[in-house]
């Protein structure tokens, strides 16, 4: 299984980023991007951290494809 960071994008200061996050987050599985990850990928987890550089959040979606669906992805998508 490989874990790959599919989709990375930032938030200003909010009170609760988990909830701020969902829009973005549903908005991305609506691209072609977003589709093709979520119908291939076995789990696929977010992850919200305080930004380094802001004063903000770095939001990280993570998926884990088997072998082949990883080949494909770095194929199609990097």
């Amino acid at each position: 299984m490989n874990k790959v960071i599919v989709h990375r994008f930032t938030m200003s200061d909010v009170e609760d980023p988990e909830l701020f996050a969902a829009e973005p987050i549903y908005k991305w599985q609506q691209t072609e991007h977003g589709r093709w990850v979520m119908e291939r990928c076995k789990d696929c987890v977010f992850f919200t951290n305080p930004s380094q550089y802001s004063w903000g959040y770095e939001i990280a979606i993570q998926a884990v494809f088997n072998d082949t669906d990883y080949m494909m992805y770095r194929l199609k998508w990097e």
